[in-house]
């Protein structure tokens, strides 16, 4: 019994997506010192949903730089 090829290549497409999206929210919530945010999104597999809902929802961008003369 072997899995429909079609299932690998949407498996292995979603995990090339989701892995550096997860590690953008893991890395911007360890930043910002919000340790409940970071725990839930290393444990929790929602297929990016949750890194997305704390991206652009929750978290704030940090402050942007200006080039100083």
């Amino acid at each position: 019994m072997y899995a429909d090829p079609r299932l690998i290549r949407l498996a292995v497409i979603m995990a090339i997506v989701i892995t550096p999206l997860k590690g953008w929210a893991l890395w911007r919530a360890a930043k910002a010192e919000q340790k409940g945010w970071y725990i839930a999104l290393l444990i929790l597999n929602t297929f990016g949903i949750l890194e997305l809902t704390y991206l652009f929802y929750f978290s704030k961008p940090g402050p942007k730089k200006t080039k100083s003369l």
